[in-house]
């Protein structure tokens, strides 16, 4: 079986469980999760969720720097054994929870707001620039807080400077994959 790291914080160094042969899991590369991490900054005691989670990694990743919850949203059922062996461990110290759904699904029907939303959908998957109007409009994250995306690079011209409070504050490319930062602008 495929193993991870996770990158920093109080479980640095622990392995994250991948399945073997999952095409469906695109692990975010230690290098690129650990860049992310940096860029973001200190975390401790924020709600972070985890869209299109795979193997929980990312959303690991924030419950070991300090995240207080941490929601991972799967739909592939099939991944949840191996999921749930991988967030074994930081239940000591975070309430993270896994929700088996349809992210697009998931959404609308969402009833935390989170400092932090990061979505690693599926390279293939059409449509993608729709969960920035999702998130937005369910107003999923908290004012001054960010929506995240990684994409593949060849897609970033298809996403806005801005979806209404969402603005595109940075972008980091990472050989072919990119990292998109929304940050919900605060109303006056």
């Amino acid at each position: 079986m495929y193993t991870m790291r996770i990158t920093g914080g109080k479980y640095c160094g622990r392995k994250v469980f991948i399945p073997q042969g999952s095409l469906e899991i695109r692990p975010a590369m230690d290098r690129m999760r650990e860049s992310l991490f940096s860029i973001i900054g200190p975390i401790e005691g924020i709600a972070f969720c985890d869209l299109f989670s795979g193997s929980g990694c990312v959303g690991l990743e924030a419950a070991s720097r300090g995240a207080k919850t941490v929601h991972l949203v799967e739909m592939d059922r099939d991944k949840q054994e191996i999921m749930e062996r991988n967030i074994a461990w930081a239940k000591e110290d975070c309430d993270i929870r896994i929700f088996f759904a349809n992210v697009l699904r998931y959404i609308p029907s969402c009833k935390t707001v989170y400092d932090i939303v990061y979505a690693d959908p599926p390279f293939p998957m059409d449509g993608k620039t729709n969960i920035l109007e999702l998130v937005q409009r369910k107003g999923m994250v908290v004012p001054g807080g960010q929506l995240i995306v990684h994409i593949p690079a060849n897609e970033e011209s298809q996403w806005p400077q801005a979806y209404r409070d969402l603005e595109l504050t940075d972008t980091r490319k990472y050989g072919r994959n990119m990292i998109k930062f929304y940050t919900r602008v605060m109303n006056c």
